[in-house]
């Protein structure tokens, strides 16, 4: 009796320390941030053919970041993503004919609560002028998103 006292005994001190307790989860979005940095790219950030787009944030999280992801794609008809308060002066509608896009996944190192973005991206020489957005998709390990899209133009 007393061996199957200790055999649920221990069993029940197992099944407590399970860790599916809800404070083990990560129940919280990762942040964009442009603390303490000079963010870029930034609201109506205007960049001739052929410049380099330096790419600058501060990643956050609670418990571990992921990953992210850069798109870049026209706004020739004026679309939004509303993650913005600041209106820029669009051009005109217009239909894409050679529009840069881009769009590319990149890992962040593991076990990093908080990560520098800093890369630079060619602006494409042979792309059409206008509005364009920059859309950047920052992950957790745990799987939450967060997204920031910025209004940028391309001229001449």
């Amino acid at each position: 009796m007393n061996k199957y006292f200790i055999f649920i005994s221990l069993l029940c001190a197992l099944c407590a320390c399970s860790g599916d307790d809800e404070e083990d989860k990560d129940m919280v979005k990762p942040s964009i941030s442009e603390s303490g940095i000079v963010a870029s790219p930034i609201d109506c950030l205007v960049l001739h053919r052929g410049d380099v787009l330096p790419v600058r944030y501060l990643f956050v999280d609670n418990v571990e970041l992921g990953n992210y992801n850069i798109e870049i794609h026209n706004n020739f008809d004026h679309h939004t993503h509303s993650t913005s308060a600041l209106d820029c002066e669009l051009e005109e509608n217009k239909l894409p004919v050679n529009p840069w896009i881009f769009n590319k996944d990149y890992n962040i190192p593991e076990k990093l609560k908080e990560y520098k973005v800093s890369l630079d991206l060619k602006v494409p020489e042979d792309i059409d002028t206008g509005d364009y957005h920059f859309v950047i998709r920052l992950t957790d390990k745990a799987g939450w998103q967060t997204l920031k899209a910025v209004s940028i133009k391309v001229i001449e």
